[in-house]
């Protein structure tokens, strides 16, 4: 319990502490945020908000990892470096991204197909360390290892890992379009995964989960620095995350669920992701099919804007939807928990 109370600390702390100070040296530098001509009018007005705060993030999620596992009698494991690897391959995928738009001036940075086969690449890597080094189980899970009995096999699963490492990833992304709205509904995502790792720890004969703690860790620092980051990133924001930021979350939200065998409750942890994703999937095939949009604009926080919404009001309602996804995917958690301790006594 000190170790993840030391993680998630020191994880707030330094992204806290760390981010003013990046907001002075991208201020100093000139890097700031582009912002897209066909988005919302009242979004203008950020142009020029320093960006690619995402740095600090990455940042003091190692910080934080790396200073629980600084206490006596605690040690490294894969799972635990899986992630912060991911993380850290996912912020240089939106590093890349961000000084593109940054240099040339504009809001597009890397093309699709690089950004895309580069995910897909980073989803590869993780896949197979997943299977080959932190040993994960490759069946099709849900809250539990042995949810439904389905093995994948070695194959599938690298496939189906690869493609929740890169749609989770550009489903942050897509969320994080509105001051804190990604940071604050990401906070709720990581606390649940905290709890989850460390229920596991301790019902290890039921999950078989044999990194759970370092797991726990790994989420705990992330819930602390998206916190943290939040301080100067809610509106009206000091500082954006960038791409840097919104990948590094989102794939280190997937790593954590596949590793933690949690495949399909991820889609109810994170739901308000799915319901921003799929805004935008119902957008361009309502338009190429029939020529109508069904909303305003996509992503779905901007149709709100859209409806005369104050960008405040937006924010908070969506974090209420994203935290009552959370811990519903806690509940949902606990009652197999119950179920299965239950038909086991």
């Amino acid at each position: 319990m000190i170790s993840l109370m030391t993680s998630g600390g020191v994880a707030l702390l330094v992204a806290a502490l760390l981010t003013p100070i990046l907001i002075g040296w991208l201020i100093k530098h000139n890097i700031g945020q582009q912002i897209r001509e066909d988005g919302p009018q009242v979004h203008i007005a950020k142009a020029g908000t320093p960006t690619m705060g995402g740095i600090g993030i990455v940042i003091a999620v190692i910080i934080g990892y790396l200073a629980a596992r600084a206490i006596p009698g605690t040690e490294f494991s894969p799972s635990g470096l899986l992630v912060l690897l991911t993380v850290l391959g996912a912020s240089l995928i939106g590093f890349a991204d961000d000084w593109i738009k940054v240099r040339h001036r504009r809001s597009l940075g890397l093309n699709k197909r690089t950004k895309f086969g580069a995910q897909i690449g980073l989803g590869l890597v993780f896949s197979f360390l997943s299977v080959y080094w932190a040993h994960v189980s490759t069946n099709l899970s849900f809250t539990r290892y042995n949810s439904f009995g389905i093995h994948l096999g070695t194959g599938i699963w690298v496939v189906w890992a690869t493609v929740i490492i890169a749609a989770t990833a550009n489903a942050v992304n897509l969320t994080d379009g509105l001051d804190g709205l990604a940071a604050g509904s990401s906070t709720f995502c990581f606390a649940v995964l905290a709890v989850i790792g460390y229920w596991q720890y301790r019902h290890f004969g039921i999950y078989h989960v044999a990194d759970a703690l370092d797991l726990a860790l790994a989420s705990v620092a992330m819930a602390g620095a998206c916190l943290g980051f939040l301080w100067w990133n809610a509106a009206p924001a000091k500082i954006f995350m960038g791409d840097t930021g919104s990948l590094s979350i989102g794939s280190g939200l997937a790593a954590l669920c596949l590793l933690m065998n949690l495949d399909l409750l991820l889609a109810i942890i994170g739901g308000l992701f799915v319901i921003v994703t799929l805004s935008v999937v119902i957008q361009v095939i309502s338009f190429r099919v029939f020529h109508r949009r069904v909303f305003r604009m996509a992503p779905i926080h901007h149709h709100f804007e859209l409806m005369g919404w104050p960008e405040t009001t937006v924010i908070i309602r969506f974090w209420i939807l994203a935290s009552l996804f959370a811990v519903g995917g806690l509940g949902i958690f606990y009652g197999d928990f119950l179920s299965v301790y239950k038909s086991a006594g």
